[in-house]
Parts: structure tokens; sequence; C-alpha cells
């Protein structure tokens, strides 16, 4: 069996931290004030950040490629948010939130040498990141490159999470399970605490209905928890998203993604020292923690 997949999995759990920078980093909340954004939540400026490479994007085409958030919550900030900022300034704004945080973070923590180093290969795995079937990766990968390595390292990262998460939504289509139910299994295996998807926008009746529906498959056991089947099935899940996301690190190769990794631990230790991320992650709906989570 190909060693990828397990590659897979072990580059996204160091580059995750460093995509979800910018939705907490609180140079990015600032810059996206700046545009004018309300940060007392910190969706506005989420769906404004992650979007923005799809273009002036409505809400179903945003409910489209998200998949686990609530049509209706996603109709509250799209399309207003492009009449705060048009996706061009977005895009430009990322990157300047970006800049100062990780200038902040990455600062002695590597080697301009390293960080070039580090930022080409991450630049190598994400030209491999195929975008057949992944809007949302190939958004990203249509983008420029920008010059200053530490943003290339960043770009990279968020084409090859969102490709990983692309195929992540095949897996679960592949296996039935609507937006709503993905969570709800998610929670019921014990990944995450139920309220940590309030934000997602469902209501308790779309929670109790689709509990009810995977009741009904034999998914959710009179307890409430998971059965046996569930965490089988979610378990099937997990390995078709690692081996979905094999490619670009079949691609680089084992040698080159072991030496991104060592070069990443650094720079992803600064994101967890910093605090900025929660404690659970629920921007993706994979079943593995990946130490903020």
């Amino acid at each position: 069996m190909s060693e990828y997949p397990s590659v897979a999995r072990r580059m996204w759990h160091l580059l995750e931290p460093l995509h979800a920078t910018l939705y907490f980093a609180p140079e990015a909340r600032q810059v996206a004030a700046g545009l004018g954004h309300d940060v007392s939540s910190r969706w506005p400026s989420y769906f404004a950040w992650r979007t923005a490479p799809l273009g002036a994007a409505g809400p179903e085409l945003v409910a489209a490629t998200y998949y686990s958030f609530s049509p209706r919550m996603i109709a509250r900030y799209l399309p207003r948010i492009w009449t705060v900022a048009d996706p061009a300034k977005v895009l430009d704004a990322r990157l300047l939130a970006m800049d100062r945080a990780l200038t902040a973070l990455t600062g002695g923590r590597l080697s301009a040498a390293q960080l070039a180093e580090a930022a080409r290969l991450a630049r190598q795995a994400a030209e491999n990141a195929g975008p057949a079937a992944r809007p949302l990766a190939a958004a990203n990968r249509d983008l420029p490159w920008p010059d200053a390595p530490h943003l290339v390292l960043w770009q990279a990262a968020t084409v090859l999470r969102e490709h990983r998460g692309d195929g992540h939504l095949a897996a679960l289509l592949t296996c039935g399970l609507d937006p709503c139910e993905a969570l709800v299994s998610f929670a019921a295996v014990g990944a995450a605490p139920a309220a940590d998807f309030a934000g997602r926008g469902w209501s308790a009746q779309e929670w109790r209905d689709a509990r009810h529906r995977l009741a009904a498959r034999g998914w959710i056991a009179p307890d409430g928890t998971a059965t046996e089947r569930a965490r089988t099935e979610r378990g099937a899940i997990e390995r078709t998203t690692d081996r979905l996301a094999a490619g670009p690190w079949r691609a680089l190769g084992h040698s080159r993604a072991e030496r991104l990794a060592q070069l990443l631990h650094p720079v992803v230790g600064a994101v967890f020292e910093a605090g900025y991320l929660p404690r659970r992650s629920t921007l993706g709906i994979g079943t593995v923690k990946v130490g903020y989570p």
C-alpha cells in the first residue's frame, strides 16, 4: 500500500494551522477592520478571505463549496460582503494580513535560506495539487504567486488545504452524508462537541432531524452516541480523504516532504505559542485533531 496517504495526513496537520492563521491572527482582524468589515464576529472576514479567490460569489456557490455551513447563515453574509470590499481588494488585503502575521511569527524561527527552501518545496507540492473537481483549490491555484517566500509558503499551504478539503467533501458525498449529517456524525464519534458547530448556522431542529436520519441508517445509538457502523464509515471517509490528498506529496517525494515537515515545525510551533487558534478546529470536518483542535 502506498505510504503517501499517511504523508498527506501528516502534512495536513502541519499546514492547516498555517493556513488558518488568516482567520484568527490579530493582524488579520486589523486589516479586515481597515477594509470596513465588522470584526466583532469572525464570520464576515472569514467568508471574505476564503471566498475571494472565487470572485464575487453568491450564497449558493459558497454553500456548495463550503458544504457544512447552513445556506441560511451564508446568505446573511453573501453577497453583501462584496459591497464592503470587492474580491480583488480582499485578495490584496489577505496577503497584507499574512505578511504582517507571518513576519511576526517567523522572526528568528527560520533563516532566510530555510524560509526560501520551505516556500519552494510547498509551492512544488501545491503545483501538483490536481484541480479537477477541486473548486477552492483551483481558485487559489489560479492566483499569481507572491514574491516573498513567507507568502509563497502561506499561499501553497492554502492551495493544499483546500485541495484536501475539496476531496473530503467528495468522500462525504460518496458516503451519502448531507452537510448537517456530516457535522452530526463528526460530533457523534467524539471528535468535537456539537456546541462547537453552533457557528455553522444549523438550527436545533435541523440538527435533531439530521440525528434522526442517521439513527434510521444505523449510525446513531439510542443514547445519541455513534454506533460501530458510524465509526467504521467515518474511518473510511478519512482514509478516502487521505488517499485523495496524496497526489501532491507523491509528486514531491518522501524525502522532500520530510524536509518540508522539518522546516514547518518551528513555524507551526510559533502559531501554537501565539495562542491564535481555537482549542478545537471546526474549519475542516475531518475527524483527527491537529494540535490546536
